[in-house]
């Protein structure tokens, strides 16, 4: 038996274990989103999304990539299948939740309404990724 020691549990445990980081998540769970969005859809400050999205960075489950000044985030896949199992889970239970489902109609409203960030701002429509990436 193999065992692939990649992430530590606890890690993703603490990372998982903030109301925050868990809305971050599941925004990202089906799409990439400049961080802009974030900060639209939660009501945080900047600093606060930028610290959270570190953490998760840290813990190995989130990737940004800057495109000019915009930086786009999106969820990878741990490569552990315990924890890889533990993190799907979690985006199913999200789903399912209403103050999630509330952030999604937010980041609709915020990417497609009459005064979207799109025209307003000049942000980037987030773009789907289809599958978690490692």
């Amino acid at each position: 038996m193999r065992i692939i020691a990649v992430m530590p549990l606890d890690q993703l445990f603490r990372a998982l274990g903030d109301p925050t980081r868990l809305r971050l998540i599941n925004l990202m769970s089906e799409q990439e989103i400049c961080v802009c969005y974030f900060i639209e859809v939660i009501g945080a400050p900047q600093p606060k999304i930028s610290r959270h999205l570190a953490y998760l960075r840290k813990a190995g489950i989130v990737a940004a990539r800057r495109d000019g000044k915009w930086m786009h985030y999106r969820l990878t896949m741990p490569q552990n299948t315990h924890a890889a199992s533990i993190l799907q889970g979690t985006i199913k239970a999200l789903k399912q939740d209403r103050q999630m489902l509330r952030d999604w109609e937010r980041l609709n409203r915020a990417c497609c309404g009459p005064r979207s960030l799109v025209q307003v701002l000049g942000a980037p429509l987030p773009s789907q990724t289809g599958t978690l990436r490692p």
